[in-house]
């Protein structure tokens, strides 16, 4: 396939005003600039008025909460925590395949071509919770890094879940290691990758903190969890182990370029050093931060002294149908809010949104730039419309404006996306899927006697 007469922004490279890119299989094979060469028989895409990027790397989400947005809208982290635990303890497997064929489409339609999930709530008797994302993830066509969540701190332990969807540490840890073993595909051009994700500090021991980064050293595969979101998070780690955040991290072992950490927006001078220097990544969730009024994170601070950040739309029961795409400008304008109208430009959001979110998942030497060799995974942006062609410079056309329309998404040369709509999935179907899902969480929760409705404010 070649793509021809378009805007390439690589990421990694010059931008080229009008160029090509050819691609073989399912990698790039070329990026030059000017007309593209002949080539009889090959596919080609008229890329005239688009802007060609990198796919989106989504490196922060909870797909199942796609069923339950909308509520606790004016609560902080911790009261919207207790707020739907009830709930989401009612979930099913197809509860979460539903909410994650709905999730997952949406991210495809902003762009994005690989996506993480943080998957922590396994409620006792409920059908396999994992496989069911999985499949959601194989129908739409997107590369997926499901992080095998975990807990086993709950109300009778200090923690916030309700102790029915917490788990033991033994069989937590027999669940990651089957979960890794059945999943996870550690080739070049792999769609599913496995990664160990104990829930946070709050929800999970030190002994599962620990035995989990052991474990996913040992599989070779990467480390997740929550960290430092919320000044009540800062509190709660000060009393119960007598350590700021990323302290606490550092006596577990959990710092290292194996493993990124969601949100870490309450980090002090000392913390974005031992980030930087031990090459650990974070997720920012400008959106979601921004609902639960957690705090705005010092991503300008982090990126000047050398620490990786990609971006995360986090779950949609926190940021209600977000676009991973959209999420470049609220960075950019959040960061510019805090530090001024220098502290992130345009191509550092986009850099963020994918070879940022690259480095987190460990996929930078395959992902995350339009360059020879990668993988063909490529978003292009219809950036010529009516309205949009006021913008001269396309890059700012995406960053700052609306997220432009989609003309196609590639994953590993696959169209998944053409012309605004999905084209591995029926269109419409993936969203009532959703609403499928959001309908049966809602009727389990209330034979549990919780009722969603109430749960608004």
């Amino acid at each position: 396939m070649i793509i021809e007469n378009v805007h390439v922004a690589p990421v990694a490279g010059p931008e080229l005003e009008s160029g090509y890119i050819r691609i073989d299989g399912d990698r790039i094979a070329e990026v030059a600039a000017g007309p593209a060469p002949e080539a009889p028989g090959v596919p080609r895409i008229d890329g005239t008025g688009c802007l060609a990027t990198p796919g989106l790397v989504n490196t922060h989400h909870h797909l199942y909460q796609w069923a339950s947005q909308g509520l606790a809208q004016d609560a902080t982290l911790f009261e919207w925590l207790v707020a739907l635990y009830d709930v989401w303890a009612a979930m099913d497997a197809e509860v979460v395949e539903g909410a994650a064929t709905a999730g997952l489409s949406w991210l495809a339609l902003s762009g994005c071509t690989t996506t993480s999930d943080h998957h922590y709530v396994f409620p006792k008797g409920r059908g396999d919770l994992l496989a069911a994302e999985i499949e959601a993830a194989r129908a739409v066509g997107l590369r997926f890094h499901p992080a095998r969540g975990s807990m086993d701190r709950g109300r009778s332990k200090g923690g916030l879940p309700p102790d029915e969807v917490v788990e033991e540490l033994d069989d937590i840890l027999s669940a990651t290691a089957e979960a890794v073993d059945a999943y996870h595909d550690p080739s070049f051009s792999s769609m599913l990758r496995v990664a160990v994700a104990p829930c946070s500090p709050f929800s999970a021991s030190a002994d599962l903190m620990t035995e989990s980064a052991v474990l996913a050293r040992q599989k070779g595969v990467r480390l997740h969890t929550h960290l430092a979101e919320t000044l009540d998070e800062e509190e709660h780690c000060r009393e119960q182990f007598g350590l700021r955040p990323v302290d606490y991290m550092t006596k577990l072992g959990w710092l290292g370029p194996d493993v990124w950490f969601a949100h870490a927006v309450h980090l002090s001078d000392d913390d974005i050093g031992r980030l930087a220097a031990t090459g650990t990544g974070s997720a920012h969730c400008p959106s979601s931060n921004g609902r639960l009024g957690a705090g705005i994170a010092r991503v300008s601070e982090m990126l000047r002294r050398g620490a990786n950040v990609g971006l995360g739309v986090d779950g949609n029961a926190s940021s209600e149908l977000t676009p991973l795409a959209g999420e470049m400008r609220q960075a950019l304008l959040f960061q510019r809010a805090r530090y001024g109208p220098r502290a992130l430009t345009a191509r550092q959001a986009l850099e963020l949104a994918t070879l940022g979110g690259a480095r987190n998942l460990g996929r930078q030497d395959e992902l995350g730039s339009l360059e020879p060799g990668k993988l063909a995974d490529i978003a292009l942006w219809r950036v010529d419309g009516p309205h949009a062609a006021a913008v001269p410079d396309p890059v700012c056309a995406l960053v700052f404006g609306p997220v432009p329309p989609l003309a196609r998404v590639l994953v590993g040369g696959r169209t998944v996306v053409a012309d605004g709509e999905l084209r591995t999935l029926a269109h419409d179907e993936a969203g009532r899927a959703g609403v499928r899902a959001r309908r049966r969480l809602a009727r389990l929760a209330e034979e549990r006697g919780f009722t969603a409705a109430e749960q608004i404010h």
